[in-house]
Formats: C-alpha cells, structure tokens, sequence
C-alpha cells in the first residue's frame, strides 16, 4: 500500500441543475488533479442539490432520477475520470425499477468502481434506503463510503471498518441546522451576503457550534475509535433554503485534521495520507481487543428505527 493523495471539494450547487452542478464538479476536478490528486470527493446529492428534495413530489424526483451507471450523469463522470487521470466519487438520485435512491458512485477512467445508497435517506418519503455497506479496492487503499447520517449511527462505521475499509468517504450536507444542543440552529442570511465585506462575522458563525464545532464533536471520533482515515466533504453557501457552512475536510486515524478548506467559494484541498498510520493509531488496537462474544445478542437486538431531525419538525 502507498500514499494516496485525496482532494476534498465543495461548492454551492444550484437546486435541480445538473448540467451547472457537473461543469463544476469538472473545474474542481481539474484544480485538483493540477494539485497532484489521485482521487477527488465531492458532497452528497453534489450533482442535483439534496435539501430541495424534501419539496418533491414523486414525479418530479423520477425526472432528475437516472440509471448507474448507464445514465448521463454517471457517463459523464467516468469521461471526466479518464480525461483527468483521477478517480471521481460524486452523489446522484438513482433509479432502480420503481425505486429511487440516495446515491454516492466512484468512478474511473474504465467505470464503475463502487455505488452505496444512502441507508438513512430521510430528506423525502419517496426515497427508498440502502441496505448493505460498500467496501471496495482503489488505488491500492480498501475503502467505504458512508453518506451524511448514516455516519451518525455509530455502527455503520464500525461495521465499515470491519469490513476491511482504511478510508472512509464521507459525503455529507449539513450543518447550521437547529438541534436540542446548545449553541446550534440557522446562520444569518446577512453573513453570507455580506461574507466579502464581513469576512470575519460569518466565519466565526460557520466556525462555531453551529459548523465546525459541531462537526468536531463526532467526526474525529468516528476517526479515532476505528482507526480509519475519513474524507468529509459538505457544500459551501447555499442547499436549497438552508445556509451550509463547507468545512470539507480529511482526518486521520489519530482524529487529527489533515486538511480543511476554509474558503467560502468553490475550493478543493489536498491531503497526502499515509499507510502507516493506520496500525499506529488507538482504533487498530481497539479492533483487536473486542470480545464481541460478550455483547453481539446486545448489539444484534431487533428495535423500531426512528428518524426525524429537529428542523424537519
């Protein structure tokens, strides 16, 4: 195994608009191939937007929907693969038979590599959820993909890493949303209007309990525990109605920041990871001294799963 070098990108998509959403998807594709990026991962639904989906009747999810990967969208993403030499993981509706889906594909110059469907995909009743994990080989590295809150319920992860993932993607839209803990909620619609004048304001709005605080509670945990590298990446500006703070990011298996994009405009980052944290780092040892024969019946207890987030109340 050698060292990888991963772009994480984010940018604000426009709701509905593939064709925008793909022309920048390829210049930031291109920016980081210029940079030395072997793979480059874009956020959730990157290619139709995602929060105005929750407004959406079924017909008009049908009609952004497409087939992987014979569809346009994941043609194109393949072209874009070989014409930069880079491997491409982006989010996309899918349409299996009468179903659609959350989708995060990996694509190479060659096709296909991996697709996961999102297994909490709570944003619309029409959408249907994933029920299997995605672990697969790239570029010499096993890794998983996780989308947005399935990267909440900690045994995704950890079933992930068992099965043999060393990096995780992590596509996500999130952020600046209202929630039970102190300090969270909406960012002010002044800030990012005023973001070029005030530049200061709404970084420190994005930087705190709403943004990247928030995110540093669980993201390096989810890091640490297992021992895995993980690549978040989350739009900047606007989703739909919802204000999203970027902060794309790549840490390592010590829950260290490798990365992070702080800019408000459309930006990728760069980071080199490295094999052989991998078993330096606490979650290795962790994995190696479960003793799962104490707590699989706990772990394995059939429940009714609930899932609402407070600001779809």
């Amino acid at each position: 195994m050698k060292d990888l070098k991963v772009a994480v990108a984010q940018f604000q998509p426009r709701d509905g608009d593939k064709r925008y959403n793909l022309q920048v998807i390829e210049q930031l594709t291109a920016k980081a191939k210029d940079q030395g990026a072997e793979v480059v991962s874009f956020h959730e639904l990157s290619i139709t937007a995602y929060t105005f989906l929750k407004d959406l009747k079924p017909n008009q999810l049908e009609q952004l929907a497409e087939n992987v990967p014979g569809g346009p969208s994941s043609v194109h993403l393949k072209d874009l693969a070989k014409k930069y030499d880079i491997v491409i993981l982006a989010g996309l509706l899918e349409q299996e038979q009468d179903k659609i889906y959350n989708t995060y594909v990996c694509f190479d110059g060659d096709g296909l590599i991996a697709r996961y469907r999102k297994i909490h995909p709570f944003i619309s009743p029409y959408l249907s959820a994933g029920n299997e994990y995605a672990v697969f080989e790239l570029l010499g590295w096993r890794c998983g993909i996780l989308i947005c809150y399935d990267n909440n319920v900690i045994e995704n992860v950890r079933a992930t890493t068992l099965l043999g993932a060393d990096l995780i993607f992590a596509p996500h839209v999130t952020g600046c949303t209202p929630s039970p803990m102190p300090g969270r909620g909406f960012v002010d619609h002044a800030l990012w209007q005023n973001r070029h004048q005030n530049p200061g304001a709404l970084r420190e709005a994005f930087d705190g309990r709403k943004g990247r605080e928030w995110l540093l509670r669980w993201l390096p945990a989810r890091s640490y525990d297992n021992g895995v590298y993980y690549a978040f990446t989350n739009p900047i500006g606007y989703d739909g109605d919802q204000l999203k703070n970027g902060n794309s990011m790549v840490l390592d298996p010590f829950g260290d920041i490798v990365t992070e994009i702080k800019s408000f405009e459309d930006q990728v980052s760069i980071a080199a990871i490295t094999p052989d944290k991998l078993k330096q780092a606490g979650g290795y040892r962790y994995r190696n001294a479960r003793k799962p024969e104490i707590y699989q019946h706990i772990l394995s207890k059939g429940h009714q799963p609930v899932l609402k987030p407070v600001w779809m109340e």
